[in-house]
């Protein structure tokens, strides 16, 4: 079982914003601070590689255009952003442990970001993006997230 101990960094984080939260007080009753607040710059214009047909130039010649990555290649700048905080942070010894919750796919990209002194304070890891949820509810799941399964006999 892993305990959310006092001194525990808790990161809520889908692709555009990350919660980074300091549990205050024992494991048994965790109440999470913010202590940061991290948002992708939202998109200046509206992004020229639209999906779709685009002329050649030839006489009423057209090709297919791939669907745009650019909202994929925003998600992946902003999870490096974040990796680079942690990674600072950690190696500076802000925090001990560190608890990672996100949807799987930004769990992932953060996973391959993080210095592998980082992810040796990795303690937990829950599959669920809770970016947009009150921090009352946040620290439920958590807690309910990381306590032992009851076993069925």
């Amino acid at each position: 079982m892993v305990a959310l101990t006092q001194g525990t960094w808790v990161i809520v984080a889908d692709g555009e914003k990350a919660l980074v939260m300091e549990n205050i007080t024992d494991a048994d009753d965790p109440n999470l601070v913010v202590v940061a607040v991290e948002e992708q710059d939202g998109p200046t214009g509206k992004p020229a590689d639209r999906a779709g047909r685009r002329n050649d130039g030839g006489p009423k010649q057209k090709s297919a255009v791939e669907e745009p990555t650019w909202k994929a290649h925003a998600k992946s700048l902003f999870v490096q952003d974040l990796a680079n905080l942690l990674n600072r942070k950690g190696l500076k010894g802000a925090y001990d442990r560190l608890v990672l919750v996100a949807s799987p796919h930004v769990l992932g990209l953060l996973r391959r970001r993080l210095h592998s002194e980082v992810l040796g304070k990795v303690v937990a890891e829950v599959n669920k993006t809770l970016t947009n949820h009150p921090l009352h509810k946040v620290e439920q799941v958590v807690r309910h997230s990381l306590q032992p399964k009851a076993r069925l006999a």
